[in-house]
């Protein structure tokens, strides 16, 4: 794995990603979701390249000098967004991006097998790029509690400090995890200390995300699972004031991972934008809905660092029939 120095690397004269460069990306995951919602159901591969297809081709007409990062496909497929990958006209802020199609894949017999269409973007340099098979333990909290977790402490220690800082029992504490067969030990872990676990059906991008909205229920969100939804969920932290903290999994399963990494060293210090579009419900949001009139109605998330803004967007599309 290649590591990256942190901070920003634009050129003189040019900027990083800003609000009007999220605005443009919303319709990036619009199409893209648009695309895998058609394939919902479904037992093969369809709706993921279908939204590869969808994502590359709107990705073209973007005004950025953008380069793919964390990407989908390989390098000698049509169309694919590797790791390497040019996007955008070219000319408008220099950006490092990452892009996820599959967040929350599970059987498509239980109607989630893509819940979230996602892009993250930082500025150029700043993103961290693991191996897209490279594993991590993660934990994501919202501001409020930023400052007093450490995912190198025992879960119950991180537990004691959130009911501290609310001010509650830590019976009262909820804990938002995967619901994955991988999470059971952690799941008992969390309940033998007396607080209460929140199962999530969506992927690891809307789970950590949903841990620092204050609709969300969850205080906390701890799972592990891939490296690239980490990053790609760190943007969305950054942009909210929440925090990321992760350890990669080391290549050698006898020994444990030492080094931890935050928000700050997943997605640089400077500007970042985050845009995600449901496709099956999940916690964050809501799936696609088709009216069977020719109208598709999509929700997406919207975030921005510079400046900081939070939006929430309902699109209909309406198509001839």
């Amino acid at each position: 794995m290649k590591s990256q120095e942190w901070g920003p690397a634009t050129a003189e004269g040019t900027r990083g990603p800003d609000d009007a460069l999220a605005l443009e990306l919303v319709r990036i995951t619009e199409a893209a979701a648009l695309a895998a919602g058609r394939w919902a159901g479904h037992r093969d591969n369809s709706a993921e390249l279908a939204a590869i297809d969808a994502m590359h081709s709107s990705l073209r007409s973007v005004a950025m000098d953008g380069v793919v990062v964390l990407g989908v496909g390989s390098r000698g497929e049509s169309p694919a967004l590797f790791h390497g990958a040019e996007a955008g006209t070219g000319e408008g802020p220099v950006c490092d991006i990452a892009l996820s199609i599959g967040d929350g894949a599970l059987s498509e017999a239980r109607d989630v097998p893509r819940s979230l269409t996602a892009i993250a973007v930082s500025e150029r340099g700043a993103m961290f790029a693991p191996s897209p098979q490279q594993t991590m333990e993660k934990l994501a909290v919202g501001p409020e509690f930023a400052d007093v977790v450490d995912i190198t402490r025992p879960v119950a220690e991180n537990l004691w400090m959130i009911a501290g800082a609310k001010g509650v029992r830590v019976s009262d504490v909820v804990v938002a995890t995967l619901n994955r067969p991988r999470h059971v030990e952690l799941a008992r872990e969390i309940q033998d200390a007396g607080a209460r676990v929140h199962l999530l059906e969506g992927g690891e991008v809307a789970g950590a995300v949903a841990a620092a909205r204050p609709e969300h229920p969850a205080d906390l969100f701890l799972c592990t699972g891939n490296a690239v939804e980490g990053v790609i969920a760190a943007a969305a932290l950054s942009c909210l004031g929440g925090s990321m903290q992760a350890r990669l999994a080391p290549e050698d399963p006898a020994r444990q991972a030492t080094r931890v990494l935050h928000t700050d060293d997943l997605v640089g210090k400077g500007s970042v934008v985050f845009c995600a579009s449901g496709v099956t419900s999940s916690e964050l949001l809501r799936g696609i809905r088709n009216d069977g009139a020719g109208c598709t109605t999509t929700r997406s998330l919207v975030l921005c660092s510079n400046p900081d803004t939070v939006r929430t967007i309902q699109s209909e599309h309406r198509y001839v029939r």
